[in-house]
């Protein structure tokens, strides 16, 4: 990734206080990420305490704009001043390549941490922005599934193996790829948090009962219990009459785990994950970024405060 610079304008936004307080600190014409961290911490600025908890972003439904949302997530929180490690699942490495980075540069990736036991920490790489780092994805993960099949403890791989970098992180983030097999078990049984975003439209519905299925049959046959189910609608455009009916059946149905907030349709949004950055250094001030915004707020209201969104069910 990229430098990030923040104008002092932006830079007091951030740390909610005015110009003249932030320059009487430290007087620049710009601000680096390091920089704004800084300030941060002199000024006590720091979030809440929220982890050390893991969060998995999946649906078994392709195209919901999962990866971009994501990243643009773990780059905010740490962006906060959490300190966020988000874990690429895909072998297609879109989230890698979303913080501007190539997967293919990169000689080792969770295929290695799960099959051939090498330490996690030996497989994170730094973003270039403070407080988030990653473990990228290449093609060689497409084969993980079948490396997986005759080990033993199988589901249990990932979860054992953050327990290496635990209290390193107040946040993992799990971008998963449509499907389910193996390494989707993992990153279930790893997560405290399942965050579903879904578009406002009727095939959405064939994917979440799926999940909701998989996701029972986790806490009758592995007693795995989901701490949160979070279910967004993304890149919603209101003006769609089908669009709202979706909406309107997502709520009937699924009104106990469907988050408030929804991430209208904006093309900065997709822009930005094109070009290797996310949404917040592309366009702070776009919708998508404003809405992503508005949506960590919700979801940090629920963390914090250690309420529910229900027992999923079938």
């Amino acid at each position: 990734m990229d430098p990030i610079s923040y104008s002092p304008r932006r830079a007091a936004q951030l740390l909610k206080t005015e110009p003249k307080e932030l320059t009487s600190l430290l007087r620049k014409d710009a601000y680096s990420a390091l920089d704004l961290l800084a300030l941060r911490q002199k000024m006590r600025r720091m979030p809440p305490e929220l982890g050390p908890r893991c969060q998995l972003f999946l649906n078994f439904k392709g195209g919901t704009g999962k990866t971009s949302l994501s990243t643009s997530y773990a780059f905010r929180m740490a962006e906060m001043g959490y300190r966020v490690l988000l874990i690429d699942l895909d072998s297609q490495g879109h989230a890698t390549k979303c913080l501007g980075l190539d997967g293919e540069n990169f000689e080792k990736t969770l295929l290695d941490v799960l099959v051939k036991r090498t330490p996690i920490s030996d497989v994170i790489v730094q973003s270039g922005m403070p407080q988030l780092d990653l473990v990228p994805s290449n093609l060689t993960m497409s084969t993980v599934d079948l490396a997986l099949m005759p080990l033993a403890g199988r589901e249990f791989k990932l979860r054992n193996a953050l327990r290496e970098v635990e209290g390193q992180y107040d946040l993992t983030v799990l971008d998963a790829p449509p499907s389910f097999g193996l390494l989707n078990l993992n990153a279930l049984m790893a997560a405290a948090d399942l965050i579903v975003p879904v578009l406002a439209d009727f095939l959405s519905f064939h994917g979440l009962k799926l999940l909701f299925e998989t996701v029972q049959g986790l806490e009758e046959d592995l007693q795995h219990h989901l701490a949160h189910v979070f279910i967004v609608i993304n890149a919603f455009n209101a003006t769609f009459k089908l669009a709202k009916e979706a909406q309107e059946a997502l709520q009937q149905h699924y009104g106990d785990y469907l988050c408030k907030t929804v991430i209208r349709q904006c093309t900065k949004f997709a822009q930005a994950s094109s070009e290797g950055r996310p949404v917040f250094v592309a366009d702070p001030e776009s919708k998508g970024a404003q809405d992503l915004q508005s949506l960590i707020d919700e979801l940090l209201g629920q963390l914090l405060k250690g309420g529910g969104k229900g027992k999923p069910q079938a």
